[in-house]
């Protein structure tokens, strides 16, 4: 696997500079293992470098779609995965691959320079068919994802049809050449039950807009202006916080009970709202 990503020059790559391969291969098993693949699973690799985890994948699940940029290592790949017909190697940019329509777990060891982005790509489509994910990234990109605090609209969102958990801490001396900062593996697993109907994305999109203005100001305050001052002590009692609770710290069930307290009793015209251009940009899928 690589950390490689080709951009159109090196000033754009501040966190990502050469090409840093997994070569511990018990990490390389206990990734695929946390992965549970079966015959019946569709994976999607990105960033599969030299394929040292593309032919662990490919014993193991019913399809590999195996995503790199550099012809260097596609040539490789598609030696090594000559004699694996459920293997695809698909020779592009990360962010420019159709993503799968039927359903698909995604196992990779990603880039830091576009590690947001990815997710992004991955967790901005709550009906696509994205089930579940580990993925290999940088520590502090995952400590930030998997926060109780959420200082990130976007991270807010995820979690309301996805659950994030760090898995473990992994060394940067895993790789050679070994990256300047140590990397972690996330688990993403699909909500059973979503916290906010799919219909509802972008009604709960601005109201965490709104919310999170400032994620360190307290619930009532960053919530003034949807709610009167008693809808909001009424809100407050029904999420059982204190008035000077930050609005970074709330629960995901507790958005989904101030979500809820907006539908039933805010009239839609004082709901916040977004910005049209941007909700259509985050929303379109890569192509």
């Amino acid at each position: 696997m690589a950390r490689k990503h080709h951009k159109r020059s090196r000033e754009q790559l501040p966190n990502f500079s050469g090409q840093h391969l997994m070569h511990n291969k018990k990490l390389i098993h206990e990734i695929a293992d946390r992965a549970n693949i079966t015959k019946k699973d569709t994976v999607l690799e990105l960033g599969a470098g030299k394929g040292a985890l593309t032919t662990v994948l490919n014993q193991r699940a019913g399809k590999v779609l195996a995503v790199e940029c550099d012809s260097g290592f596609v040539d490789i790949l598609k030696r090594k995965t000559e004699q694996n017909p459920n293997t695809i190697i698909i020779h592009q940019d990360i962010m420019k691959i159709r993503l799968p329509k039927e359903k698909f777990i995604v196992v990779s060891n990603i880039p830091y320079a576009i590690t947001t982005p990815i997710m992004k790509m991955l967790l901005n489509h709550p009906s696509s068919g994205f089930q579940r994910g580990v993925i290999v990234m940088e520590k502090g990109a995952a400590k930030r994802f998997t926060s109780h605090c959420v200082k990130n609209v976007y991270v807010l969102i995820w979690k309301m049809w996805f659950d994030i958990r760090l898995l473990k801490g992994i060394s940067r001396e895993h790789f050679s050449p070994p990256p300047k900062v140590d990397s972690a593996m996330v688990m993403i697993t699909r909500k059973k039950e979503p916290v906010i109907p799919h219909k509802d994305y972008s009604a709960f999109l601005g109201l965490a807009e709104h919310a999170f203005k400032n994620p360190q100001a307290s619930v009532g305050l960053a919530l003034r202006g949807i709610f009167t001052p008693p809808q909001l002590k009424r809100l407050r009692r029904a999420l059982k916080i204190d008035h000077e609770k930050p609005v970074g710290t709330l629960r995901e069930d507790q958005w989904g009970i101030v979500f809820q307290t907006m539908v039933q009793h805010v009239p839609r015209v004082r709901w916040p709202r977004i910005n049209k251009r941007k909700f259509d940009r985050q929303r379109k899928s890569p192509r």
